[in-house]
């Protein structure tokens, strides 16, 4: 049996006045997804426990069969896995953001990512913040575009620090870190500024009509967390697909292989056909392979309708229906396609709100038909809710007739 998860971050969402009160994945022509829902079976995911934050990290997780509430310790230490940083027992990952933040006394955050900065300009950059700022406790790491890492040797890790991208628009100055340590991450993200004002690569950046990476923004903390080896747990050989550091930490806790596809950047213009096609051939020596697909996310949190839709109908053609065209080569198979969580355009940022989920078993008698289409209203109406959603992916690979004939009927 062959186990395929295809994940478009942040594709669902909300209803929209200016598409008929429907959302991004409803106007979307979506057939390889409808295909899912209409031949397999529709459902609702759960994936974030009460009193989370609802990131990309514990979704994943949930996605992934992890527990939140059992392994969770923040977002940061998930990253520094993939960007190969080791932890110490008493070390604190922060993620970093190079930021574009407005002019003024009251400066707003005007843009979490920098312009989509390239990776090399940022590593670049990083490199002479750390140069300035870093000292033997505390060192900052280049990561990819706009996402970093910075660690402290013996720092706290109750400092309440916001995403950027929860405050676009927004008026800094309440929402920097607060508590215990939170004096030298501010003191930090000051000094940050004064070292990017003139920095050369900002230069070049404005003369472009760029925006420049004129802060960082440290938060998403949290110390290496303790989780078993998914492909043990399921005796599995698998691997990983994404451009985001993030979920290839995730995937290297899991115990799945790191899988690189060329062109793969995170955003709207990357690989997903390479990705699709990297997976197909991952699978022939592999149980189970994930692909995650960062660009519908990353719209949503641009407030960018066209752009989410577009994403979406890029990630249905150029993903799912390569894979959709070529899984059967491969012998028996199971695919899930779903949204890790909601960022809805009207709130530019993420919801933990449940998410539309499909799987499309090639076994007979394993698929319910329980919708005609892939949207949150049909999933709603007529699927099944997986809530927490961290059992999903056991039912996936470990007893899927057993999850359909106990929701038959």
């Amino acid at each position: 049996m062959k186990y395929i998860i295809l994940l478009g971050d942040g594709m669902a969402g909300y209803p929209l006045k200016e598409l008929g009160d429907k959302t991004t994945l409803e106007v979307a022509k979506i057939p390889n997804m409808d295909r899912i829902a209409s031949e397999g079976t529709l459902g609702m995911i759960d994936t974030i426990p009460e009193g989370f934050p609802p990131g990309s990290d514990v979704a994943n997780l949930s996605v992934l069969g992890y527990d939140p509430e059992k392994c969770y310790t923040g977002r940061a230490p998930l990253e520094a896995a993939s960007m190969g940083v080791k932890l110490d027992h008493d070390d604190v990952a922060f993620r970093c953001n190079l930021v574009t933040l407005g002019s003024g006394e009251e400066p707003v955050m005007e843009d979490f990512t920098a312009g989509h900065i390239t990776s090399e300009e940022a590593r670049e950059i990083i490199h002479d913040i750390d140069s300035e700022l870093g000292s033997d406790i505390s060192k900052f790491y280049p990561g990819v575009s706009y996402r970093h890492l910075f660690i402290w040797k013996g720092g706290p890790t109750s400092i309440v620090a916001t995403p950027p991208h929860d405050i676009s628009g927004r008026i800094i100055k309440n929402y920097l870190p607060k508590g215990n340590g939170s004096t030298k991450l501010n003191r930090l993200m000051q000094l940050s500024r004064k070292i990017l004002k003139d920095h050369p690569v900002n230069r070049a950046r404005t003369e472009n009509g760029k925006n420049p990476a004129n802060s960082i923004w440290l938060w998403g903390q949290g110390r290496a967390p303790k989780m078993d080896l998914l492909t043990k747990k399921y005796n599995l050989k698998g691997g990983i697909i994404s451009a985001v550091d993030l979920l290839n930490g995730i995937g290297l806790y899991a115990g799945l292989e790191v899988i690189h596809v060329d062109g793969a950047t995170g955003y709207i213009d990357t690989n997903y056909v390479g990705k699709a096609q990297k997976a197909l051939e991952a699978l022939k020596e592999r149980d189970f392979i994930f692909i995650h697909v960062e660009a519908p996310d990353e719209m949503g949190h641009e407030g960018n309708i066209e752009g989410k839709i577009k994403a979406i109908e890029d990630f249905d053609e150029k993903v799912v229906g390569t894979v959709l065209n070529e899984i059967h080569t491969l012998g028996a198979f199971k695919i899930m396609v779903l949204s890790d969580h909601p960022t809805p355009i009207s709130l530019r940022t993420h919801s933990s709100d449940p998410s539309p989920f499909a799987v499309l078993s090639s076994v007979d008698g394993e698929n319910l038909g329980n919708s005609k289409s892939y949207g949150e209203t049909s999933a709603k109406n007529g699927g099944i809710l997986v809530s927490p959603g961290h059992l999903l992916i056991d039912y996936f690979i470990n007893n899927w007739r057993g999850f359909i004939e106990q929701n038959r009927g």
